[in-house]
């Protein structure tokens, strides 16, 4: 069962990890994808190269997210080579692990800019689209585990996905008017390039591993079903939620 077919599907962040995955995934039920990277540019390449070897079609557009115009650069590049936008994933995150005492301004506010300011100027950009098409359509957003809970070295990070997971909500409401959903994933420890380093030490992931129920942890393509689900017709009548993705490691606090 194909859940995209006939959509145009957009992916942030998608040269690698979760975004690559999601582009990958929706591809496979029948979607027309185009995924923006920041830098690159093999990966993207890579990406669009697996997409094609089994029949789909996909485009990669450079830009940094940061950059308000990044977002009406992408969807513009994207309607003009699939004609619309049927579904929005903003997935492109950083998190530069460190210390809050002593935290950059430049490391704070860099996160800020990439993290929710770019998610907010990209989901922008794809409502509008999707409003001028007048055929609604559904944005999902890579929140996190890191939403509900803290990070003695993410103390920059959680508030970007408490504020992303946010976003959605208020989304939800503004939007819900033109048929468009608005929904968030909540990843709990997935290993991808963001966090490589951090899980380096075999102790700290064999712990972090022995604390999520399911004995593992996650890996970006378990978030692949959960975005495609959400972008599907499925899920027509979710908007404003926010679903865990995490093996159950929120709910494992005894």
């Amino acid at each position: 069962m194909r859940l995209l077919d006939g959509k145009t599907v957009l992916v942030t962040g998608a040269s690698a990890g979760i975004g690559r995955a999601a582009a990958i995934g929706a591809a496979a039920h029948g979607a027309q994808v185009a995924i923006n990277y920041h830098a690159d540019d093999a990966g993207a390449q890579a990406c669009v190269d697996t997409i094609l070897a089994a029949g789909g079609e996909a485009i990669a557009v450079q830009g940094d997210v940061a950059d308000p115009q990044t977002a009406q650069s992408f969807v513009r590049q994207a309607v003009e080579a699939f004609g619309k936008v049927d579904v929005f994933v903003n997935n492109a995150g950083i998190c530069p692990f460190h210390a809050f005492l002593d935290m950059p301004v430049e490391t704070f506010e860099r996160t800020m800019r990439v993290n929710l300011h770019g998610a907010y100027f990209m989901v922008q950009a794809a409502a509008n689209q999707m409003v001028a098409q007048g055929h609604g359509g559904a944005i999902v957003a890579v929140s996190s585990i890191s939403a509900l809970v803290g990070g003695e070295y993410q103390t920059h990070y959680t508030p970007t996905k408490a504020g992303l997971h946010s976003l959605m909500q208020s989304t939800a409401i503004a939007l819900g008017r033109h048929g468009i959903r608005c929904n968030s994933v909540l990843p709990g420890t997935i290993l991808t390039d963001i966090n490589k380093d951090d899980l380096a030490d075999s102790g700290k992931r064999e712990r972090m591993a022995a604390r999520v129920p399911l004995g593992r942890l996650g890996e970006p393509e378990d978030l692949a079903g959960p975005i495609v689900f959400l972008a599907s017709d499925l899920a027509r009548y979710v908007t404003g939620a926010a679903l865990l993705v995490d093996g159950g490691a929120f709910v494992n606090l005894q």
